[in-house]
């Protein structure tokens, strides 16, 4: 096993997992000196790509961020999420996580539950391939956004789903947008760790879109903290650049090549 998975593994309720998204190097080697988890995410779609939701973005797409990030990343754990359709059956999901681990060299891929792919998991987890699952809400299969767990049927159906997940050979599962209740019980019940995203300080650990939490993509949620506003910060430097080129006063001689 990874040597970086096994100590994701032993954070398992001692210390909390800290993990956000990136899409190039510059921002990775940054999260790198802090989290424990980078993961590419295919939230690209909507954070780089301005879509809708993240169901268009292809393969291509995520191998080209992965390999930008991955030259950003000594100590983090690396994991890609596999885009929608790339994992509809077994065969075809080993094919396209073999060509993801091979052409970014990701630590790990990331797989969405439909509550029927639980061979996949397995299959890859048997040729080498570690897997992350994701329940609760899943964008690429679910297209209303809600809270999950919200009745005792719920939270059994999601707990059930976990432990299946498990069982397949994950070695994490991130909980997306689940009650307290439903992500205290998941996360007590499973031996490995649950990533929480709108899902409750219960979990084992946290992820958010980085550029949701500098204020960047304009998606804010209610489980979203925007620790900083780097739009109005980017509009005030680009304001001020504008002002000095309009002006001459940008480039001065401090700026000539030849002096």
């Amino acid at each position: 096993m990874n040597s970086k998975i096994k100590q994701i593994l032993l954070k398992k309720n001692k210390s909390k997992i800290v993990s956000l998204t990136a899409y190039s190097k510059s921002v990775a080697k940054i999260l790198d000196k802090y989290c424990d988890i980078v993961l590419v995410g295919d939230s690209m779609a909507n954070v780089l790509y301005g879509q809708k939701n993240t169901h268009k973005i292809s393969l291509e797409n995520i191998i080209q961020h992965s390999v930008s990030v991955k030259i950003g990343i000594k100590k983090s754990l690396l994991v890609v999420d596999m885009p929608r359709g790339t994992y509809s059956d077994p065969k075809k999901a080993l094919k396209n996580a073999r060509t993801i681990m091979k052409k970014t060299r990701c630590d790990a891929i990331k797989i969405e539950s439909n509550k029927n792919n639980f061979k996949v998991i397995e299959l890859l987890v048997k040729n080498k391939i570690p897997v992350m699952g994701h329940i609760g809400y899943t964008p690429q299969f679910k297209n209303k956004f809600k809270l999950e767990g919200q009745t005792k049927k719920e939270i059994n159906k999601l707990l059930e789903e976990a432990k299946f997940i498990e069982r397949a050979g994950a070695f994490s599962i991130v909980l997306e947008c689940l009650t307290a209740h439903a992500a205290k019980l998941v996360t007590k019940k499973l031996n490995i760790p649950t990533i929480g995203i709108g899902s409750s300080s219960y979990c084992d650990g946290q992820i958010l879109v980085t550029d949701d939490m500098l204020g960047l993509s304009g998606f804010y949620p209610k489980f979203v903290k925007k620790y900083t506003n780097l739009n109005r910060i980017i509009e005030k430097a680009a304001k001020k650049y504008t002002r000095e080129v309009k002006l001459t006063k940008f480039p001065t001689k401090k700026y000539f090549l030849n002096g």
